[in-house]
């Protein structure tokens, strides 16, 4: 798949850059493709479309808005097949999560379809007689999407579909990893008015900075890490633009006493090695109170090695490789420093070539005996490493969970409601899963506390993310106030008799 092709104004336009980037399997090495590193002529372009574009839909009804919603739907699940099949190839993702995930994409923008017909504002009581007070929410303009590699499609149609909703046009940047699904995603777009959602590739340094600078970009919706966040909320910060941010996070998963700890096994796992363990909310820090710690370590090391790495697109493979030759050194010198750091490898802690493989693997990895407060603990491993700290019981497994800069997402095993309400209370997060680790739901708010981000993304906090909202204050009957000039007409008060 060699394309020099992108989405601008409705139609696929070849890039005005000279510039293009090779797209690996990171599982094979196998070159699959050819895409444009956008310069500013293209960028320049789909924001122009994007802004022309707005305009119009803007004003579009909400049942229009929904039923074309529902069509871009209709069409992603058209072409599950093939989407899943890419996604796959580019992302080193396994083929059953690619599968699982092109179904939340299209069920993302059949939610968004239902809210967009009956959220628009609010009535609100007034302060006087033959007064009407009411709010309309309405759109900022052309929305700038920037996602991550590791839910490419996904988290972009956590953007697209409600800032879509909300009145908003996008240009939309795909990873530079892996954009070709989001290209192929793109040809569902044509349900679409043209210039209603428009996609550029390129680089973050290159493609992404340029849009991020652009006068005409009204908001910026990014998901990615701390680092990149930081940047990008200092330039919105300094032409006062919009942004909603989705950021890193070492998220904790606490297994207290009471739990099942064959599921407890299956469910952390699943929770931290999912998509590798490239995932912003898997479960980073694992915390077992003193008890079951150790029949809770011996039960997942037993399950841990039955899991199969390997082809991710064979439908038995449970586990594929890191996204890049950059990630996969990374994730190694992460799992050294924590060993220096005190942590024993219980299974895996290096790279190696499943079937004779030449991607990026690195086996899957459980350290034990971390201490609280070392690096696994306090930094994001961006891999597939389970990281075991032991807690005295279960008020200290909340302490340490807590004891985070972090906060986007905390698990707990347990039928307690004593345990789990306590840590649902006192652990800053903001998702907190108990007993059902990373499940989403598209009519809840997404989103971090701290330094995990700035906003929301789905539900009805998700759309609001893409609008503001205008005060309306009607009287309906044209009258002189008594409180207006010339002051002198006016009686005060006596002294002392306000308020008796």
């Amino acid at each position: 798949m060699i394309t020099s092709k992108i989405l601008i104004n409705g139609e696929w336009v070849r890039s005005r850059s000279e510039q293009t980037r090779d797209i690996l399997n990171p599982a094979t090495l196998e070159r699959l493709g050819t895409v444009p590193e956008c310069g500013a002529e293209d960028v320049n372009a789909a924001v122009a479309a994007a802004k022309s574009a707005q305009r119009a839909w803007w004003k579009t009804p909400g049942a229009e808005k929904a039923k074309l919603l529902r069509e871009v739907a209709a069409r992603i699940r058209g072409k599950e097949r093939a989407l899943s099949k890419l996604m796959t190839l580019e992302s080193g993702k396994p083929i059953s999560e690619s599968v699982d995930c092109i179904e939340w994409v299209a069920a993302c923008f059949d939610y968004y379809a239902e809210v967009t017909r009956r959220s628009h504002g609010n009535s609100v009581p007034p302060v006087a007689p033959h007064q009407v007070n009411f709010t309309i929410k309405e759109p900022y303009g052309v929305v700038a999407a920037i996602v991550p590699f590791n839910f490419p499609l996904l988290l972009m149609a956590w953007k697209v579909a409600p800032a879509l909703a909300a009145g908003n046009t996008l240009v939309c940047k795909p990873p530079h990893q892996n954009p070709l699904c989001n290209l192929l995603m793109a040809e569902c777009y044509d349900a679409l008015p043209p210039g209603a959602v428009n996609v550029v590739t390129g680089g973050g340094e290159t493609t992404g900075e340029l849009l991020l600078q652009h006068p005409g970009v009204d908001l910026i919706a990014f998901t990615g890490s701390n680092k990149v966040g930081r940047h990008v909320a200092s330039v919105a910060g300094s032409q006062l633009k919009k942004i909603n941010l989705e950021l890193g996070g070492v998220d904790p998963f606490l297994v207290f006493e009471d739990a099942d700890l064959d599921i407890a096994a299956r469910g952390v796992a699943w929770a931290r090695l999912l998509n590798a363990g490239q995932v912003c909310t898997s479960s980073k820090r694992i915390y077992a109170v003193k008890k079951i710690a150790d029949e809770f370590t011996r039960r997942i090391l037993e399950f841990v090695e039955t899991l199969c790495v390997g082809d991710p697109a064979q439908p038995d493979t449970d586990i594929g490789p890191l996204i890049s030759a950059q990630a996969l050194e990374t994730v190694e010198k992460q799992v050294a420093l924590s060993v220096q750091e005190g942590a024993k490898v219980l299974i895996g802690g290096k790279r190696f070539q499943p079937r004779g493989l030449k991607g990026h693997f690195f086996e899957p990895t459980i350290l034990a005996g971390v201490r609280h407060g070392s690096y696994p603990t306090t930094e994001e491993i961006f891999g597939p490493v389970i990281s075991l700290t032991v807690a005295r019981d279960a008020d200290e497994a909340i302490e340490m969970a807590n004891d985070s800069k972090y906060g986007l997402g905390a698990c707990v095993y347990t039928n307690n409601l004593r345990y789990a309400m306590k840590a649902m209370e006192n652990i800053k997060a903001g998702t907190f899963w108990i007993n059902d680790p990373l499940t989403d739901n598209d009519a809840a708010p997404f989103g971090g506390m701290r330094l995990s981000g700035i906003g929301r993304e789905l539900g009805e906090e998700g759309l609001d993310a893409f609008r503001e909202p205008k005060h309306v204050h009607l009287d309906y009957v044209m009258e002189a106030k008594p409180y207006w000039y010339p002051y002198k007409n006016r009686e005060l008060p006596a002294e002392g008799t306000r308020g008796a």
